[in-house]
């Protein structure tokens, strides 16, 4: 039997890149203290923008090898969190980025967005059912945004964790599971807020500055259960993690921009909100471990 790290976290991220943005700091801590870090990625970002000209040729109206190139973007930031497992839904190109809501590429056959949730589901309960993690990080049922991709990366991820707990589903994929917490990745808006204040005040060389509301997860402080404090070791692989991203994103020095260039600030601090198992901190406190509470062999 193969003896499993004492704390185990999955991610489900949409997209390469994703994962750097939302909870590179969270990833890079878990790593470097021991813990089995798993991130499901669930497509190759194909429909991406491309930000460098040097590399336009790659976009998916023109030779179409996006998908190929985020492959090796993803396995650079990695590295640099120190995250050792990460894993494509159904491998590499099973799944096919759906482009925002309403275009379409939603409507592909390979299409994330096109794919029945328990189809897909069954890809994860492998994973869950292998890696035993007692942690669950994704998005809100909303994708934090609205990105068709980024939902159905929620649906999938809790359909999963449901149907790897069920010991009558498919036990050929391993025995049954359950995940003991599970969050959703969250901004509180007062430290958008603040953050972005700081990015008005200190003028980032980006022609313009996002919309508050156009930033994944923003909500009422009151939501928040759990934050993970990146610290300045933490803070910089994750910038580090989101500059390998180069298709994707502009990273200059605290802030960074994706391709509609528009300047947003890299939260060094992650913020969760705990939806399923018991909180690991007294009431009215935040925990500050997502593991918090658990038994290491839970």
């Amino acid at each position: 039997m193969t003896v499993l790290p004492a704390r185990r976290l999955l991610l489900v991220h949409a997209h390469p890149d994703d994962e750097s943005i939302n909870n590179g700091a969270t990833m890079a801590r878990y790593a470097a203290e021991g813990a089995q870090v798993t991130l499901v990625t669930c497509t190759l970002g194909e429909e991406g923008e491309v930000i460098p000209p040097g590399l336009a040729h790659l976009a998916p109206d023109r030779e179409d090898r996006l998908g190929a190139h985020r492959v090796g973007e993803l396995a650079d930031a990695m590295k640099e969190l120190g995250v050792t497992d990460h894993r494509f839904l159904g491998g590499p190109g099973r799944f096919r980025d759906s482009g925002m809501m309403g275009v379409e590429q939603n409507r592909r056959a390979n299409a994330f967005w096109n794919t029945d949730v328990d189809t897909a589901a069954a890809y994860l309960v492998e994973i869950v059912r292998e890696t035993r993690p007692q942690v669950l990080v994704t998005y809100d049922p909303d994708g934090g945004y609205g990105h068709p991709d980024h939902i159905q990366a929620h649906r999938v991820a809790m359909r999963a964790a449901e149907l790897a707990a069920d010991a009558a589903y498919r036990p050929d994929l391993g025995p049954a599971h359950t995940i003991a917490k599970v969050y959703w990745n969250r901004v509180p808006r007062p430290v958008a807020e603040a953050a972005f204040g700081r990015l008005r005040a200190e003028g980032a060389g980006f022609p313009g500055i996002a919309d508050i509301d156009d930033v994944p997860g923003v909500v009422d402080d009151s939501l928040i259960t759990t934050q993970i404090d990146g610290g300045t070791v933490w803070a910089d692989r994750k910038a580090a993690a989101m500059r390998a991203h180069a298709t994707q994103i502009a990273v200059e020095g605290p802030f960074f921009a994706l391709s509609n260039d528009l300047g947003q600030p890299i939260l060094t601090t992650e913020y969760y909100q705990l939806v399923r198992g018991t909180p690991g901190a007294p009431a009215g406190a935040r925990e500050n471990d997502l593991f918090a509470g658990l038994e290491a062999d839970a």
